[in-house]
């Protein structure tokens, strides 16, 4: 028996092919989970079908209120219960590239609440959607993508995302010890640079300074959130696992 077999999770931010998302829910598959992928693109039907019977696409802006419960309501008349929820729906920055077009100095409003909205409020709102559900249940299982940006490594030109991501862990924190009484833990997996479609060539570069001198590959992250969303991590919660290869330790960079 899979160590998921007949869990249902839903995987936000997963219409990319090569994304995060993507790869949790190919791994939750593997191991014998139902899955409900949600994505803002029509892209999310195609990685569901490459998944077979045991995935359902949804198209969802998850910034609109509303949406979140739509995804909860498809697994639920689907498969019957929601054991994992795994947040992934984000992006770096309304800005292009790592440049300091969204340095504070010359961030607008707009983009400030839109950064915020994706990388923060789509994770509030698929809490606050799924917690009814995992504490009638009394077993739950949330996950989190967050970043090092946001914990151990802030980035110049991204205080949107810096500030949403080191939030996430914020919100995780104080929801953990809500639902703990359910039976319900909610963890935070903290990336650093990740090989996918959407990398930039910085990225490239800096990882390639670090211990492994590469990228980490989506599939390493998603085994690292597999590890939080299994029944046997039921110690573990208000935490953040930092999956960077190293790169956030003062040793990798050079010394002045």
């Amino acid at each position: 028996m899979t160590r998921f077999q007949d869990r249902v999770a839903i995987v936000t931010g997963a219409g990319a092919a090569d994304g995060i998302g993507a790869a949790v829910a190919r791994s939750l598959v593997q191991e014998g989970a139902r899955v409900v992928l949600g994505a803002t693109s029509e892209r999310v039907h195609q990685r569901a079908a490459e998944l077979g019977p045991a995935a359902v696409g949804v198209v969802a802006d998850l910034t609109v209120d509303g949406a979140a419960d739509m995804l909860v309501a498809t697994a639920l008349e689907r498969w019957g219960r929601v054991d994992v929820l795994v947040n992934n729906a984000g992006m770096t920055s309304v800005a292009s590239g790592w440049d300091a077009d969204d340095d504070v100095a010359r961030l607008s409003l707009t983009d400030w609440e839109a950064a915020l909205a994706r990388n923060l409020t789509t994770a509030f709102l698929m809490c606050r959607a799924v917690t009814p559900t995992m504490t009638a249940a009394g077993y739950g299982r949330i996950v989190s993508i967050g970043s090092t940006t946001g914990t151990i490594n802030a980035m110049p030109g991204q205080a949107t995302y810096t500030a949403a991501k080191a939030g996430l862990v914020g919100l995780s924190r104080a929801l953990a010890l809500e639902v703990v009484k359910d039976g319900i833990t909610v963890n935070v997996v903290a990336p650093g640079y990740v090989a996918t479609g959407s990398q930039l060539e910085f990225e490239a570069a800096a990882a390639a300074a670090g211990p492994f001198g590469r990228s980490g590959t989506p599939e390493e992250i998603a085994a690292c959130v597999l590890f939080l969303a299994h029944e046997s991590a039921s110690f573990v919660t208000g935490s953040v696992l930092v999956a960077d290869g190293g790169h956030g330790l003062p040793e990798t960079w050079p010394r002045p």
